[in-house]
């Protein structure tokens, strides 16, 4: 850490500005060379918009200029500017809504995976970066402040920008206390091998240049009364992100009805100009410290509780049920209760923290005999033994028993409706613990009739989202079976109504690809593509593809791509360091499995890679290491076995050759290039008559072959002169 107030001179490295007070590290700020300002300063703090606060405010700024520019990367990220901006909404055209995003609450049964905003912080970057690079700017600086404030939505989109944006176009100064150099405690209630996700800390720690701001000196403070009034004033007029300590003393000494008036008028004022980030963020603030908690304030918090929580934004909407359950018990306000209660366990176990949820649905059972709670916990419970854990701590049996216990209940609705609806949503819950427990076929009939149900006894303008979900069920079950025609058939029909949701494509691609339909395999892998953010195992399986149709350069870029996207993906850095390999370069493809295998220091492909590396080194001894550490992982790898059969032999150990592609002819039967190796290692050993055998069968299986061809008549000719 360099001396206080000094200025980096490497300024092609983003900054980290710590100090104990804002107005510290502005002063400090401004004593640094820093590039021009892409936006003013923003502050991070939560409490003014909630999640994507950052993101949201740079967007807001950039976006109306962005599209009168270059409307062609504004409506490329619509999703991603929308999701995040949605004040843009009136200026940006939503040309890609789904059936999920489009469902009202009531009939919300689908909800998205914790990590499409991570898709949505790499969507942002992006636009970011190909914005400064289309408007050709000199390089400029985002500032951003508070940060130890900021919801895990920015904290995350932060990370990515530090990790993935080129200082040099966009210097990026995160700003806040030295607290957030200190690496976060390990979480006991976090399910085990749960991917981290990108870390901020990290990124700070890991390459970035941090400038020490000064300690704020010591002050004698003695207010009069005017002073002091209009401290508090200010606390709550900057949303009570004011860091300075006097503020907070000062509104504290306030009395209560005072505040709770200050409170209700800030709300009021922020509710007149009519931001829907507010409204995640400081409304709700305000109105749970208001006049009115138990009536504007739960209001204003469930508000913003439904609307994070269908945005997939789970944090904040844990944050939100926390403070509104602290409004209201159960033996006092039962409902209120329940209101903030009922989004917990889904968002908990979105989360990974599966074992807080059940702590949540077991308190609700103990609360009411209600059945509609009974039957939503039961539901809730099921779906954590068989989806949401660990898989070691997964227990499809007991999921069984509270699916079953969730229809029981819903059997019992006296409104023929409401009980048709729930007993085929939880049919589809039980589907999926069949296919779990591996009984497909009922999965399968739980799922067509569910469908031909919902058929019966509803409208057609109802419920479109869940009948989508139970098609698209009904397509993964089929496919699963072998029944791949009639999966297409659903895939297609579920596109057919739902045609903006990426993960339909996706899926539809690789039921394609396993038929060998390779280009329309690529068409669906675009589609996906294009409709949302950033989607590592599109690419991932996009490379695959185009390595197969003899495309080296896309797939090198895809893979390339996916590891940009998330440094973890592993299978990316097997299948590029195979690529690399048959491109003869053997430095990129051991920096991959180096890389590869400091994250999964274990895996078999990524030890048969760098057994493939030495071995075209000419460095048999550490090949066969290699190779013996692939097999110890994984004994029926034919290509480490063929890898250290060679290397073995090249070191004259006869025996280990022939045992190795021995057993490789065995997992690999009609491989004549197998078979071929093993006659080879016979043929050195004099065994002659069992290496003609081989290649007996190897010129059965590629006839044409002028090596194994050659290779027979050698044996035939030894075979005869004997």
């Amino acid at each position: 850490m360099p001396a206080t107030g000094s200025v980096p001179q490497d300024a092609d490295r983003h900054l980290a500005l710590l100090g104990a007070r804002r107005r510290d590290r502005e002063a400090c700020r401004a004593t640094l060379a820093l590039p021009a300002e892409l936006v003013p300063p923003v502050s991070a703090h939560r409490r003014l918009r909630g999640p994507y606060t950052v993101a949201g405010t740079v967007l807001r700024a950039l976006v109306p200029g962005a599209l009168a520019r270059h409307p062609e990367l504004v409506a490329a990220h619509e999703v991603e500017i929308l999701t995040v901006a949605p004040e843009l909404r009136d200026l940006v055209p939503a040309t890609r809504e789904t059936l999920t995003s489009l469902a009202v609450p009531e009939e919300r049964t689908r909800f998205y995976s914790r990590w499409r905003t991570l898709r949505i912080a790499h969507g942002i970057m992006e636009f970011l970066r190909d914005l400064l690079l289309l408007d050709g700017a000199d390089v400029r600086a985002l500032v951003v402040d508070d940060v130890d404030h900021a919801d895990p939505t920015d904290l995350e989109f932060l990370a990515v920008l530090l990790r993935r944006m080129d200082p040099a176009l966009l210097t990026v100064v995160v700003q806040g206390t030295d607290r957030l150099l200190v690496p976060p405690d390990p979480d006991p209630l976090i399910e085990p091998d749960t991917p981290p996700g990108e870390d901020l800390c990290a990124q700070l720690h890991r390459c970035r240049h941090v400038v020490a701001a000064p300690q704020p000196p010591a002050e004698e403070d003695r207010p009069d009364g005017e002073v002091e009034r209009a401290r508090a004033i200010r606390h709550v007029a900057t949303d009570g992100t004011d860091d300075d300590p006097r503020v907070l003393a000062a509104y504290e000494r306030l009395p209560e009805a005072e505040r709770r008036l200050l409170h209700d008028r800030r709300a009021d004022e922020l509710e007149a100009l009519g931001e829907p980030s507010s409204a995640l963020g400081a409304i709700p603030y305000h109105r749970e410290h208001g006049s009115e908690p138990l009536t504007a304030g739960a209001k204003a918090l469930a508000y913003a509780m439904d609307a994070v929580m269908l945005l997939g934004f789970y944090d904040a909407t844990v944050d939100f049920c926390v403070r509104g359950r602290a409004l209201a018990d159960w033996d006092e306000h039962p409902d209120l209760w329940w209101l903030f209660t009922s989004k917990m366990p889904t968002s908990l176990s979105a989360l990974a923290r599966a074992k807080e949820a059940e702590a949540v649905c077991d308190e609700a059972r103990a609360q009411t005999v209600k059945p509609m709670i009974h039957i939503q916990m039961a539901y809730a419970t099921a779906m954590l033994y068989t989806r949401h854990r660990e898989p070691s701590r997964r227990d499809h049996q007991r999921a069984r028993a509270w699916i079953n216990e969730a229809i029981a209940l819903a059997s019992l609705l006296p409104d023929p409706r409401l009980r048709a609806f729930n007993s085929v949503f939880h049919d589809n819950g039980l589907a999926l613990i069949e296919a779990h427990r591996g009984r497909p076929h009922a999965a399968l009939a739980l799922v067509t009739e569910g469908i031909a149900e919902l058929d019966r006894t509803l409208g057609s303008d109802e419920h479109h989202l869940h009948r989508s979900v139970l098609r698209y069920n009904r397509a993964q079950v089929l496919a699963g079976l072998g029944r791949a025609q009639e999966a297409l058939e659903e895939y297609r029909a579920v596109i057919a109504v739902d045609p903006h949701y990426p993960e339909y494509h996706f899926d539809l691609g690789n039921l394609l690809r396993k038929l060998g339909r390779e280009q329309e395999a690529l068409e669906a892998y675009e589609t996906a593509l294009r409709l949302g953010p950033p989607f590592p195992e599109v690419y991932y399986n996009r490379g695959d593809v185009r390595n197969e149709a003899g495309d080296t350069d896309g797939a090198l870029a895809d893979f390339g791509y996916v590891l940009e996207l998330d440094p973890g993906f592993v299978d990316a850095y097997v299948n590029r360091a195979g690529l690399l390999l048959e491109l003869d370069d053997t430095t990129g493809a051991e920096r991959d499995a180096l890389a590869g295998l400091a994250r999964d220091p274990g895996n078999p492909h990524l030890l048969a890679v760098l057994g493939r590396v030495h071995a075209a080194r000419g460095e048999c001894a550490a090949a066969r290491d290699s190779y013996s550490r692939a097999l110890a992982a994984a004994p029926d790898l034919v290509a480490a076995l063929c890898g250290r059969a060679a290397a073995a032999h090249e070191l004259g150990d006869t025996d280990t050759a022939i045992g190795d592609l021995r057993h490789a002819v065995e997992l690999a039967p009609d491989d004549p290039g197998v078979r071929y190796n093993h006659a080879f290692v016979l043929r050195s050993a004099g065994r002659w008559d069992a290496a003609l055998a081989e290649l007996d069968v190897a010129a059965g299986l590629l006839p044409d072959d002028p090596d194994i061809l050659a290779a027979r008549a050698l044996c035939e000719a030894q075979s005869a002169a004997r």
